[in-house]
């Protein structure tokens, strides 16, 4: 979800990036790669079952390995196990997180997998879990949220996060100062996000004023108040924010903080990606298209490796780096349609897009926002590439 938020809102970007003076700005090193345990939870303060922990590690591990269908269902199976054995124990707090954070394990899993309903099913009993850490129920409203948004759902996701906020205030007692101010600065940045993109950016502002805390602006909060800020054409403090998201998770190798857990689409990995297709985004709006194309490489070759190269992330990267050398040749009255040609194609089919021959039919698949974007843009280099011709015969 995070890398269609980051396409959709960085047209806004484009937009504010025309109307600014803002020079150039340098040009970022690679981040480095976070720990897969970053996708489920913070081994110290969760307070769940060691056991639970490692049947998790290895079943995170053993999926992504060979990335195929069959690995990830032995790494479900594995959870589902683990699951079967928590749930037979006492019903305490240790006994519900130690549920929730398999819960959020294999909702990942799912995710990754494009099983996005089944994604929601797992993330949903974490909220009927009562004595589970406040924490993890925070990560899993998140991955609500965020799925509901990738799909499209975008009233589901408005009302998800109103219901969060609210309950959020009368539950933050139950935990600690620090924790609560943590959790309710990620609460604010989920609803300031649905705003965002809703398009409501007064509204989003007002949400995103609690993530300048700099104790809680990390990771989803620091990507998303970047994306607001990007999308308002504050590019340098937009470019800190993404360099933040990215650096903070790379350095977590511990992940001991229950109060800053994510999963499915919100997970580490999914905004170190995402804020790093933005950096990519942002030099290319602002012209450094060398940059822009180094970053957005990295970005290709990091989601490829961690998802596998026909999983639909790719298409949507595809996309990102198809509109920056379209903004490229824009800008330097150049052509590179050949160039643009290829990677939609690739894009639209790792998307699982209806052919282009398909006149008005709207894509029954999760990103079709950003599939009609890429249809869009190759129906305008045939219409091109028509134009041309012609002129040639002439």
């Amino acid at each position: 979800m995070m890398l269609s938020t980051v396409l959709k809102l960085s047209r806004a970007a484009m937009t504010a990036a025309r109307a600014t003076g803002i020079g150039l700005l340098s040009r970022t090193p690679p981040p480095r790669s976070p720990s897969s345990s970053r996708f489920f939870c913070g081994h110290k303060g969760s307070n769940a079952s060691p056991v639970a922990l490692q049947m998790i590690d290895y079943a995170l591990s053993h999926a992504r390995s060979l990335k195929s269908d069959e690995s990830y269902a032995q790494g479900l199976l594995v959870l589902e196990q683990c699951l079967s054995t928590q749930s037979n124990e006492v019903d305490d707090a240790t006994s519900q997180n130690s549920r929730a954070i398999v819960l959020l394990a294999m909702s990942t899993l799912l995710f990754e997998r494009g099983a996005f309903d089944d994604a929601i099913d797992k993330l949903q009993i974490i909220q009927g879990l009562e004595h589970s850490h406040l924490g993890v129920k925070v990560a899993s409203m998140e991955g609500l949220v965020g799925l509901n948004l990738l799909l499209e759902r975008n009233d589901t996701s408005r009302v998800l996060a109103d219901k969060w906020l609210q309950l959020f205030v009368n539950v933050t007692a139950d935990i600690d100062g620090v924790g609560s101010k943590i959790l309710n600065v990620h609460v604010k940045a989920l609803k300031g996000l649905v705003e965002l993109v809703h398009g409501n950016l007064e509204s989003a502002e007002s949400f995103f004023q609690a993530s300048q805390d700099d104790k809680g602006c990390t990771g989803n909060v620091a990507l998303s108040y970047g994306e607001f800020l990007h999308s308002t054409g504050k590019f340098s403090l937009a470019k800190e924010l993404y360099q933040k998201a990215i650096e903070e998770i790379s350095a977590n190798k511990e992940f001991a903080d229950p109060h800053a857990l994510a999963a499915c689409c919100m997970s580490g990995r999914e905004v170190q990606l995402a804020a790093t297709c933005a950096l990519g985004q942002l030099e290319g709006h602002l012209g450094n298209f060398s940059a822009a194309e180094e970053i957005l490489t990295m970005v290709l070759t990091k989601t490829e490796e961690h998802f596998g190269s026909h999983h639909p992330n790719v298409g949507t990267v595809l996309t990102c780096i198809a509109l920056m050398f379209r903004h490229k040749a824009i800008m330097e009255h150049s052509s590179s349609l050949l160039i643009q040609e290829g990677l939609y194609r690739r894009a639209l089919d790792l998307l699982k897009a209806p052919s282009l021959e398909t006149e008005g039919t709207k894509a029954d698949v999760a990103r079709s926002d950003i599939v009609a974007l890429a249809r869009v843009h190759m129906q305008k280099y045939f219409a091109s590439n028509k134009t041309e011709r012609m002129k040639e015969r002439k």
